[in-house]
């Protein structure tokens, strides 16, 4: 996956379409981020015990890699990443740039 946990990325598609933030944890199997304060759904929990309140939660869903961009640190403009293999390690590259992310 190209996108990696504190990459800085912008929604492109969506209710959030626009938003900025940094990315939280990566669910590569499934192919999709997680970003603190964007997909955010309302969940209504139930009392299940007499003492306990019944409230409505806040809850942020992860949203697909393909549904959002990344923003290069260097030039701050949303781009794909790229790959440079140098020496014995692979190195990610901002494709507008061309600078190491």
């Amino acid at each position: 996956m190209k996108i990696l946990k504190g990459d800085e990325i912008e929604v492109t598609v969506g209710k959030d379409k626009g938003k900025k933030g940094k990315v939280e944890k990566v669910f590569e199997k499934l192919g999709k981020v997680l970003i603190l304060n964007i997909n955010t759904y309302k969940r209504h929990k139930k009392a299940r015990l007499q003492n306990e309140k019944s409230e409505i939660i806040t809850i942020t869903k992860p949203l697909p890699v393909s549904n959002v961009a990344l923003i290069c640190p260097n030039c701050h403009k949303l781009t794909r990443v790229g790959y440079k293999l140098d020496k014995s390690s692979k190195i990610r590259v901002c494709r507008k740039c061309g600078k190491a992310i």
